[in-house]
């Protein structure tokens, strides 16, 4: 497929699948035409590296662990790159969210400061 159908087919731009190409984390086939032409594969992989950005990872993180099989339990080996980054990632976001908890806190002591000193602000 052509990459405008790729683009299509996944809701990903093309400059965005450009920069995945340039980025080694997409295969794509160079015609005589110069156009470029991705086989089905492309689609999932596509997917795949829009999950891995909504977790968090860079590009460069992700082309260390793309080609790392999920699911532990379905006799496919675990890749310890990629289990060490999700480990690395959760432990980031585990703190992100205990510091928006202690800023959430703050926030609400000092509404509360406000209403006890002069009462709900309008």
């Amino acid at each position: 497929m052509k990459i405008k159908e790729l683009s299509m087919r996944t809701g990903v731009s093309l400059r965005s699948l450009r920069y995945y190409e340039s980025k080694n984390l997409l295969v794509v086939r160079r015609l005589e035409n110069s156009y470029r032409e991705y086989d089905d594969s492309a689609v999932e992989r596509v997917k795949n590296i829009q999950l891995y950005l909504s977790l968090g990872l860079t590009t460069d993180e992700i082309a260390e662990i793309i080609e790392c099989p999920v699911g532990i339990g379905r006799g496919r080996p675990l890749c310890r790159a990629a289990y060490a980054l999700y480990q690395a990632k959760l432990a980031a976001i585990t703190r992100q969210i205990t510091l928006l908890q202690q800023v959430q806190q703050e926030l609400r002591t000092r509404i509360q400061d406000f209403v006890e000193a002069e009462g709900e602000i309008r």
